[in-house]
Formats: structure tokens, C-alpha cells, sequence
């Protein structure tokens, strides 16, 4: 996997807040009002909290190129590099198509993840309120596994990464990607939220998630 796909990652990550702020800004304006108000720092806490995050999608990433290398062994190297990345091209195409509001097929995905996440969900309520950074990271730990369908089709493409280690990498390198909005909305979520709604905002970086889904999707051909 070269550093091109590392970028592209982070811009998916990047272009992907649209979704992230309207899904998860619930979630974070949760945290922001659980927080202790006396308690020093209200950043680190924010801070450990997506580190927390990113560190349970590296996990993931690491387990699906895991998964890939294994895969890839029942078919010749390159036609196995091939299906996969154009895999993962196509789900970027969802992906966009699921941003701008014009076709919600990975929501079906969200579904599923949703029998998983009815299992962890309970757990966080034990760090709630936050008062310590140790409780924001567990419980951004926790957050790394809701059901989202910007992060599965980032999965889906970690499965053609190479290895394990190169599928952390790119789940890092696109929650990396994910950091500025969330770190924004738990400082200013009135507003970012009011804009991230827009439909011209959401079908923008639809958009160019669909031409990035679409230049994979030519790689592997």
C-alpha cells in the first residue's frame, strides 16, 4: 500500500465529517455535557477521548488486513490485490453516494453493526460522568465500535491493505482524517452541525468520496 492510499484515506476521513457531526454529535455533545466542569482540562479530555477512538479502528483495520492476507491466499497475488481494492473502490462509491443523502444502502450495514453495539453500548454508562482523561479514552474506546457506514467501507478497504499492519495503518490515517470535526464539535457543535446538515455541504464531499471510489475502483482494473 503506497502513501497515496494512506491520503486517501485521511480525505475520506477528512470529507467523511460531514457524516461523523450528524451522526456522532449527539454522542459527543453527550461527553461535553457529562464532563466534570471543575475538572482541570477540558481538552485532554476531548483528546483521549478520540485517541481512544482512532485506537479501536486501528484494531479493527489490523484484524481486516489480517483477514485480507488470509483471503488472498486461496487466489493468485494480483488477481486477489485486484478484486479486493476494486471491492473496496465500489463501497467508496457507496460511501459518497451515502453522504450526499442520494442512496442510504450502507445504512443496512449500520443495522447489523447495531446487534453488536446494543451488547457494548451498556458499558459506557459506567464512565459517565467523565472526570478523568483514563474514563474520556475508555470511553472513545467504546465509541470506535458504533455502527457507522463511513467506517465500514473504510474496513471493507483494509481487507485489500496487505497485511495487518498496513490496515491499522489505514484505519489510522483515516481517523486521523476524522479528528478536526470531532474535535470542533465539542467546541463550537451549534454551529458546525448547522452547516454540516446542508445538503450542498453533504453532496460536496459525497462527491468527491464517489471520485475517489471511482480512481480505485480504475486502479484495480
Amino acid at each position: 500500500m503506497n502513501e497515496l492510499s494512506y491520503l486517501s484515506a485521511f480525505m475520506v476521513g477528512l470529507l467523511g465529517g460531514v457524516h461523523c457531526v450528524g451522526m456522532c454529535g449527539g454522542i459527543v455533545s453527550a461527553m461535553t455535557m457529562s464532563l466534570d466542569r471543575n475538572a482541570p482540562g477540558q481538552f485532554r479530555f476531548h483528546m483521549a477521548y478520540n485517541v481512544g477512538r482512532i485506537g479501536s479502528y486501528i484494531l479493527a483495520g489490523s484484524l481486516m488486513g489480517g483477514l485480507g492476507v488470509m483471503l488472498a491466499g486461496y487466489l493468485p497475488v494480483k488477481m486477489a490485490q485486484q478484486i479486493l481494492l476494486g471491492l473496496a473502490g465500489v463501497f467508496m462509491v457507496f460511501l459518497g453516494l451515502y453522504l450526499a443523502g442520494w442512496w442510504t444502502i450502507l445504512r443496512r450495514l449500520e443495522e447489523l453493526g447495531g446487534v453488536v453495539w446494543k451488547k457494548i453500548q451498556p458499558l459506557g454508562n459506567g464512565l459517565l460522568p467523565v472526570t478523568s482523561s483514563r474514563k474520556a479514552l475508555f470511553l472513545g474506546m467504546l465509541w470506535g465500535w458504533i455502527p457507522c457506514g463511513l467506517v465500514y467501507s473504510v474496513l471493507i478497504w483494509s481487507i485489500s491493505a496487505g497485511s495487518a499492519l498496513e490496515g491499522g495503518l489505514l484505519m489510522l490515517a483515516f481517523g486521523l482524517g476524522t479528528l478536526p470535526n470531532l474535535l470542533a464539535m465539542g467546541v463550537i457543535a451549534e454551529k458546525l452541525t448547522a452547516f454540516v446538515r446542508q445538503p450542498a455541504t453533504r453532496q460536496v464531499a459525497g462527491s468527491l468520496v464517489i471520485l475517489l471510489g471511482m480512481y480505485t475502483v480504475y486502479q484495480a482494473l
